[in-house]
């Protein structure tokens, strides 16, 4: 089964994409949305890479040192020897509670395991998204690889191995542990083997300490605690914002054109990220999401959109980059994504729920907490403005807006949480408005959304097509599992949309006419709708099978393939691990120190 077989690093600030060869395919610098300077992935010629090039003798497997984000790439020939590439990018405290080191950069730490291994090194930078010729300036400390036309686009390469050797592909015999260091910025320390070794092990420190932290499950842990590792890599430090996936355009279907770039924070996205994230028991990510929201806010008569910039930006402008081929060829490769000026009002709900959370977990100072009383405000003032209105829905529907029902149940959401945070401030009218208005919301929906004769909930008021995002409705307390309607509604989705084994967001034509891949975490709401309803054996038959889909590391796109089971899409997926995450502990249950002691 071909898939897409990489793993991921990153510190919170920039992430890279390092395939089961051991080549970064993918790694944009200074941050998470800049123009990559590896972009193999989006173009096998011209889009650069950095990789290592061993005879056929070398068997090549790769995995990531446990309870860490460090990934371990080990090249063994029984002829030569065998050597091991240690990436990561640093990531650690550095004294105050809240300061952390997170540079641009990326170490590749080759160590010698056995005998004399040889391979040449791959290192070929293509900036700017491989647009434009580079050059390089050797120097007696790095290289330097700029723009032949913008001298200042530049980065640095450090590394203990000669430097001739790497820019001409010359062989090297590996006698000792040396390193490669790529740096958005030229170095004001000496980089030598000492200060990378220093550098890993506080990165896997870190990361340990992180994991352990983390709540531990009798089933399922594995997966769960990657799937946390993934999502907390994806919360870009320096303002909060989480990232729907770390690449752009990889296609939803080979050879079509829903191929996107999701390196920005959705609203919807972020929140269900965030609101995992607390479950497992982290609140660091939760705190900074909130200032985050906080932040887009200039003043009390701003508007949300779906989505933003990492650091706050409103206007995401969509462009085309027709000198790349895109993946396997699939043309557009796109940078920005115009759907931030669409209207869903979904997202409403979603952000509502984890504000919820942040009341009834996180001791606020008072201040933090009548800011965030204002936020309440203004989402429920617009919800009650707006929630009549159509909308594009929550998958971007571009071209037509219409009274999408998981839109309006959203809407219930957002009035219903605010109504509970309003009671918990012991404000009574804002409880009682939201309250009314709610109940108004859910009425609307049980006579419109509501359809006796195919006996189910429907995608929108006017239509009799199903949607798997009506899962959700028990899920965000909308309507009980035990409730008949709901319950013919999984099973009028599971006759419709289950294929091969998979589930389809819809299967009625959109502005691209009918979608022919599955949308993974679509098959995970299954999952729930199958269990919360009686059907737990099906369920949990469907998520381990689910759950094999994964790559070798144990990691999700966006889509999978209802034929050859081929990851497609976007990768790594927020929204994929999230709910991984969300359905594991249907089945299992919290580890205690209780449970490690025998009686």
């Amino acid at each position: 089964m071909e898939n897409l077989n990489y793993g991921v690093i990153g510190n919170g600030r920039t992430a890279a994409l390092v395939s089961d060869k051991g080549s970064v395919d993918w790694f944009c610098l200074p941050d998470f949305d800049s123009p990559s300077i590896f972009g193999k992935i989006l173009d096998k010629e011209i889009g650069g890479s950095l990789g290592f090039i061993v005879s056929s003798s070398y068997s090549i497997t790769q995995q990531y040192i446990e309870h860490t984000n460090v990934l371990i790439t080990t090249f063994d020939s029984t002829k030569e020897g065998c050597f091991e590439v240690m990436d990561f990018m640093p990531r650690y405290k550095t004294g105050e509670e809240q300061d952390y080191y997170i540079p641009s950069e990326l170490y590749r730490l080759i160590r010698v395991r056995r005998g004399n291994p040889k391979f040449a090194i791959n290192y070929d930078p293509k900036l700017n998204y491989a647009d434009g010729e580079v050059i390089h300036k050797d120097g007696p400390e790095y290289v330097k690889t700029c723009m032949k036309d913008n001298l200042q686009n530049a980065i640095y390469m450090y590394s203990s191995i000669s430097f001739n050797h790497i820019l001409n592909n010359e062989e090297i015999e590996l006698v000792r542990d040396e390193f490669i260091l790529i740096s958005y910025n030229q170095k004001v320390i000496k980089i030598d083997i000492e200060r990378v070794y220093l550098e890993y092990e506080r990165t896997k420190l870190y990361w340990m300490n992180w994991s352990n932290r983390s709540k531990k499950y009798t089933y399922f842990d594995e997966y769960i605690e990657r799937s946390m590792l993934v999502l907390k890599l994806m919360s870009y430090q320096r303002t909060g914002a989480v990232l729907a996936a770390l690449t752009t355009s990889i296609p939803e279907t080979v050879g079509e054109m829903r191929n996107w770039d999701y390196r920005y924070c959705w609203l919807r996205d972020a929140s269900m990220s965030i609101e995992t994230l607390i479950q497992v028991g982290h609140s660091g990510a939760a705190r900074r999401f909130m200032g985050f929201i906080q932040n887009i806010l200039q003043s009390k008569s701003d508007n949300f959109q779906i989505m933003y910039g990492i650091r706050y930006e409103r206007t995401l402008n969509e462009r085309e980059l027709p000198y790349l081929c895109g993946y396997k060829n699939s043309r557009p490769v796109r940078v920005g994504n115009a759907a931030y000026y669409q209207k869903q009002n979904d997202s409403y709900g979603y952000l509502m729920n984890v504000i919820y959370q942040y009341y009834l977990y996180f001791k606020g100072t008072l201040d933090e907490v009548e800011d965030m009383f204002e936020v309440v405000k203004h989402i429920g003032r617009i919800v009650m403005n707006e929630w009549r209105n159509p909308d594009n829905g929550i998958w971007e529907i571009r071209n037509k807006k219409e009274h999408f029902v998981l839109s309006k149940v959203m809407c219930w959401v957002a009035l219903d949480r605010g109504a509970k945070i309003a009671a918990m401030l012991h404000k009574d009218g804002y409880a009682e408005r939201y309250r009314e208005g709610a109940d108004v919301i859910k009425k609307d929906i049980l006579a419109y959304g509501w359809n006796g004769d195919i006996q189910s909930f429907t995608q929108t008021y006017s239509n009799l097509e199903l949607d798997s995002s009506l899962l959700l409705m028990e899920k965000y307390g909308f309507i009980s599992p035990d409730d008949e309607r709901y319950k013919k509604t999984v099973n009028a989705i599971y006759e419709k949309l289950y294929y091969k084994g998979l589930m389809f967001r819809y299967n009625n034509p959109d502005d691209f006419g009918k979608p022919k891949s599955a949308f993974t975490i679509c098959t995970f709401w299954m999952v729930r709708g199958l269990y919360v309803t009686g059907r737990e054996k099906e369920a949990k038959e469907l998520f381990r099978r689910l759950l094999t889909y994964s790559n070798h590391v144990k990691l999700f796109s966006e889509d999978l393939d209802f034929t050859t089971k081929e990851q497609m899409g976007n990768f790594p997926q927020a929204y994929s691990h999230l709910a991984l995450i969300d359905t594991a502990i249907l089945f299992s249950e919290e580890v205690t120190f209780s449970k490690f002691i025998r009686p």
